[in-house]
């Protein structure tokens, strides 16, 4: 059921990595099927699809998950996590995050302008790479004046270098260690034994 309700709130989806099918030694027809390693748009999931036969799809290009005939994806073959990306997949991962944060700045800046305390000692602030708190503080003085409008004004106005490159490495680091707070991706699915326990 979970797995289910992940492919539904992903519309649409970046490609990491097209995966072609083995061809075994001595024999001149691969085995498998191709798949396209790739990220969800919207809660960065990261997904195994199955592209219609034919279909010419690069890596970085953006696909729907819809369905849709004259679309390039047939259909979500499954979730996966960080350790079933192939080397290119990994290799990919950081230049399409940094498009999506681009494509979605927006979404990414009003982060800082909403960003809740976690307790009384640690603001959600501090988990972004290189924000301690005194620019925890500044970041906060600041928006109380006047909302952030874009990454830029960001920097302009408080100390921090490069809002997107962090923004981007938190994101990735969610996606390939084991994090105890997301504010980005959607948490990663439990393992078998968890749901078998349950």
């Amino acid at each position: 059921m979970e797995e289910s309700q992940g492919r539904l709130s992903e519309t649409h989806a970046y490609v990491l990595a097209v995966v072609l099918p083995k061809l075994p030694l001595r024999s001149s027809r691969p085995q498998g099927e191709t798949i396209v390693q790739a990220i969800g748009e919207s809660h960065f999931t990261l997904l195994e699809l199955a592209p219609f036969r034919g279909a010419k799809i690069s890596s970085q290009e953006r696909v729907s998950l819809e369905r849709d005939p004259k679309g390039k994806i047939d259909h979500v073959k499954r979730r996966i996590v960080y350790e079933d990306l192939v080397p290119e997949s990994v290799t990919e991962l950081p230049f399409v995050v940094e498009i999506i944060v681009t494509k979605h700045e927006h979404n990414f800046v009003q982060f800082f302008n909403e960003a809740p305390p976690i307790t009384t000692r640690m603001h959600s602030l501090q988990l972004l790479p290189g924000i301690g708190q005194t620019l925890m503080w500044a970041i906060l003085e600041e928006r109380k004046r006047e909302p952030f409008k874009s990454f830029d004004d960001i920097s302009a106005r408080t100390k921090l270098q490069n809002p997107k490159k962090m923004v981007t490495t938190r994101i990735i680091t969610e996606l390939s260690d084991d994090v105890k707070r997301w504010l980005f991706v959607r948490p990663p699915p439990r393992n078998d034994d968890e749901r078998a326990r349950k």
